[in-house]
């Protein structure tokens, strides 16, 4: 992928001491505040705010009106939906300033929030977990851990590419899209076919069919 300076829509607001990476995109109405840092190739929605000490990394997609506060660390390639929530502090009061007592969130590489989640600040979210549209998430996420409903619950894993994995008695499944191997150890889920830090190759970066295409082909 080719760099190039951000391209910074002209009513989003970026503060001085900012740091945006290169190819990155900041659209309508965004603010990213003094001491944020967003990495290179992101997408930055209409009507987000990065606040002071929130870190995004590389590759990150961050859809409409979603506010990233200090003490959330978002790794490389995540995806968070619409309007999900992130919070900072667990039991905020107008009376009383807890702004040196930040809790910290890491969402980890891959991981994707759907539209209208509230994760619960001090969590982990593992890599590659997908967090269901309107799930409260009140506690850790294990690697590919599909958490739904409120409280959020660990409904199974989905593969990289967002499927359900199906596994064998032997621990073992594998994703209808891509093919790739996985195999589960108690809570603990792996690929086999490819390093948990390598990006996915080109031609298995593209979706070619939507998510009922490949359910049917289960059944």
């Amino acid at each position: 992928m080719k760099d190039s300076a951000p391209s910074i829509h002209p009513t989003a607001v970026v503060d001085d001491g900012a740091d945006i990476g290169e190819g990155t995109s900041v659209w309508h109405f965004t603010h990213v505040c003094s001491g944020a840092v967003v990495g290179r190739h992101c997408s930055l929605g209409q009507n987000v705010l990065v606040a002071d000490k929130a870190v995004i990394g590389n590759g990150v997609k961050v859809q409409n009106n979603v506010a990233i506060y200090g003490g959330v660390t978002v790794e490389d390639e995540v995806f968070l939906g619409p309007s999900c929530v992130l919070t900072n502090v667990t039991n905020p009061r107008s009376q009383v300033s807890r702004k040196s007592l930040y809790e910290k969130t890491l969402v980890c590489r891959g991981a994707t929030i759907g539209a209208n989640a509230t994760i619960v600040c001090g969590v982990t979210l593992g890599r590659y977990c997908f967090i269901g549209a309107g799930a409260v998430v009140v506690r850790d996420v294990p690697d590919y851990g599909l958490v739904l409903g409120n409280p959020g619950k660990n409904q199974g894993f989905m593969s990289r590419h967002g499927h359900r994995l199906n596994f064998n008695e032997e621990g073992r499944a594998s994703c209808p899209e891509s093919g790739f191997n996985y195999v589960r150890v108690g809570e603990e889920v792996r690929c086999e076919d490819l390093a948990e830090e390598a990006s996915l190759p080109d031609h298995l970066s593209v979706g070619t069919e939507n998510y009922d295409f490949f359910k049917k082909t289960e059944n």
